[in-house]
């Protein structure tokens, strides 16, 4: 704790003492001012339009080569809010949760599509609709994963579309096409259509949804025993109509079988870690809770993590860490580090595991 007092942004700063160390009730109420201060999150909500959008996108990230938040979506932005310690009361998430509510609805207006609106064929004819509502449906999950990250469980408009997603992921899960979910496409092996693999998103709407989860136990256990098979090793994409489309989301298989995978990817591993903490799920599975164990290692003794290999800063290719990290400003100090070392204490306590304060 002391070495992130000193060294991180108010963002990472503010949620350690509530999340991790949980001395809101030891501190006095200026804390609530903290996350406001980081300048990072400031320079993201000046950035939000009249209209409570960003950049008229939803999941758009900035450029790799962006060092600002250029082109960014509202639901990425929105949930990079929240992830930095700001209120859902707080203006800019309060002017961007009418647009997240609405995603929720089982609407058909075509300028909900926002960026993932499908181009026309080259000769005027319309995009597939098969192609067209799985669109919906991703930006349906997305929006319902920062509401439910917000606080919204009980809200009947996010319990409606949360109860959907998860009756299609068990009706495809305890269908035979679940055993054989691939079909041939000239010479690549595609998912079916009838195909309904949760994702990403789904994942992260039912983390912060115990009573939720409590209520569809059934299904949370076959999502779990999905999630944990083999990765298959066919490329992600799925036919919708006459198009096969890349489902860079959807969750095929366990994305951590071994070390390699975390040492390709370390933001992404620590995400899905927590994730899967706070599903539950993480204290089932033997070798994920080895790779965490292999993250607290890598923390010296003053409960700094460092990196198991080199001095560089992790970074994702994934677009759905953009909002969990980095939260720090800076990549050339010692601040690069706290990130990480915040999300493995975070960890710990969704663990139900002890948390020593140095």
């Amino acid at each position: 704790m002391r070495w992130l007092l000193n060294n991180a942004s108010p963002s990472v700063q503010y949620r350690a003492i509530i999340d991790v160390a949980q001395l809101g009730g030891r501190v006095g109420p200026e804390l609530a001012n903290l996350p406001y201060a980081a300048r990072r999150a400031l320079e993201l909500a000046v950035g939000q339009s009249a209209d409570g959008t960003w950049n008229a996108k939803m999941l758009a990230v900035p450029s790799k080569s962006s060092d600002g938040f250029e082109g960014v979506g509202t639901i990425q932005a929105a949930h990079r809010l929240i992830e930095s310690g700001w209120d859902k009361d707080s203006p800019p998430f309060y002017r961007a949760r009418r647009t997240l509510f609405r995603l929720l609805a089982e609407d058909d207006d075509p300028t909900l599509l926002y960026e993932l609106a499908p181009k026309a064929g080259a000769r005027g004819g319309k995009p597939d609709e098969e192609q067209v509502s799985h669109l919906r449906q991703t930006l349906r999950e997305a929006a319902g994963a920062v509401l439910a990250k917000a606080g919204y469980e009980a809200d009947p408009r996010l319990r409606g579309a949360a109860r959907r997603t998860i009756d299609r992921i068990a009706h495809f899960l305890r269908s035979p096409a679940a055993e054989k979910p691939w079909v041939r496409v000239g010479n690549q092996q595609v998912l079916a259509l009838e195909a309904y693999p949760p994702s990403v998103y789904a994942l992260q709407m039912f983390a912060y949804m115990p009573l939720f989860r409590t209520e569809n136990y059934d299904k949370m256990e076959l999502i779990y025993k999905w999630i944990t098979r083999p990765m298959p090793r066919q490329e992600p994409l799925q036919l919708f109509g006459t198009k096969m489309l890349p489902i860079p989301n959807a969750v095929l298989g366990d994305p951590l079988p071994h070390r390699n995978a975390v040492e390709d990817d370390v933001p992404a591993a620590i995400a899905w870690l927590e994730t899967m903490a706070r599903l539950g799920f993480l204290k089932r599975h033997e070798t994920w809770l080895k790779m965490y164990e292999r993250f607290v290692d890598d923390c010296g003794r003053d409960g700094v993590w460092h990196p198991h290999k080199g001095l560089i800063t992790p970074r994702s290719a994934a677009p759905w860490v953009w909002p969990f990290y980095p939260l720090e400003s800076g990549s050339g100090g010692d601040e690069r580090w706290a990130d990480i070392t915040f999300r493995i204490g975070l960890i710990a306590k969704l663990l139900g595991r002890g948390v020593t304060l140095v």
